[in-house]
């Protein structure tokens, strides 16, 4: 008789082992012979070779169906052990245009026809530009492919940026260490993350930098390699920022850059980076430039109204 230990990373307790263990307890009944324990987030097995080896096939199996869809029904447990199932992708054929699965097994797809030509573009760019209003997807659709490079092993790292151009020379003032004054500013991408990673691995992921989340200034005298970058609220950005940050990128890394031209931040007589490098990267030949509008708006039917209703307000003017 021999023992193995399978510790697991990054899983929910309950989405994973199930309510006091069913789900555990449902895998087991499959394997009557061994002795199963599952004790904080590891699983015990002790019991004959041939049988361990058996296992550790199907329970590698519906580990990568966790981590792949972030959920685990017992539906799909009853395919795996029953050999329906040998690979990932023959449980859901058919859904090419799923970027990937977010908690729960929520699909996260591109849903309309600019965030579709952002995910067509990343495949072969590796500077995007996504320009548009409030609510139109371009952000999270940028973190959802992402993550989903992550997944894939494509590359190594994730880091989200942003100016933090609110707290300007009050920073100092507000309560707290450095992250506690910039968080707030960064929270959007947060929020992003929470609806595509489980939050103890988004956890251990911030924790070992394999994602890393900082404002702009941050960015200065690093190479930024491996990697899928992405910085949002570009219109807040100096003109000097925007190089900076450009400059950055390293080998086998792509960069998104969002903004919303009509949404700037900066004193009045600053121009804005964005607007700037839009002018003068345009006509560059590996460089992509989606100009998203208000057809793109996917949040409460009442920001599409309320962004029309400003830009008419300010053509009035």
């Amino acid at each position: 008789m021999i023992e193995k230990i399978f510790e697991l990373e990054g899983v929910e307790h309950t989405s994973f082992f199930g309510v006091r263990n069913s789900k555990i307890d449902l895998i087991k009944s499959y394997f009557p012979k061994l002795i199963i324990t599952a004790r904080g987030h590891s699983v015990k097995v002790k019991g004959e070779p041939t049988e361990i080896e058996e296992f550790t096939t199907k329970f590698q199996l519906v580990l990568d169906h966790y981590y792949h869809y972030n959920s685990l029904s017992d539906e799909s447990i009853h395919q795996i052990m029953m050999d329906a199932v040998k690979t990932i992708d023959q449980q859901f054929p058919g859904q090419e245009d799923i970027l990937l699965f977010g908690n729960s097994g929520k699909p996260i797809r591109a849903r309309t026809p600019n965030q579709h030509k952002l995910v067509e573009k990343a495949k072969k760019d590796d500077l995007i530009f996504a320009i548009g209003p409030a609510g139109s997807g371009k952000t999270y659709t940028a973190i959802a492919l992402a993550v989903r490079a992550l997944k894939n092993r494509e590359i190594k790292r994730i880091i989200l940026s942003r100016p933090a151009v609110e707290a300007g020379e009050n920073l100092g003032f507000l309560p707290g260490d450095l992250k506690e004054k910039i968080d707030p500013y960064l929270q959007p991408l947060y929020d992003a993350l929470l609806d595509m990673i489980p939050p103890r691995k988004l956890e251990e992921f911030l924790k070992d930098g394999v994602i890393q989340i900082a404002p702009l200034a941050f960015m200065r005298g690093r190479t930024l390699s491996n990697a899928y970058v992405i910085l949002d609220e570009a219109q807040n950005t100096s003109i000097p920022q925007l190089k900076m940050f450009l400059t950055r990128m390293g080998l086998n890394t792509k960069y998104v850059i969002t903004g919303d031209i009509t949404q700037i931040d900066l004193p009045k007589k600053q121009p804005s980076g964005l607007i700037t490098a839009l002018r003068i990267l345009r006509e560059v030949d590996g460089i992509s430039i989606i100009e998203f509008d208000k057809g793109d708006i996917i949040r409460h039917r009442l920001v599409r109204d309320i962004v029309e209703a400003y830009d008419h307000y300010d053509k009035s003017k």
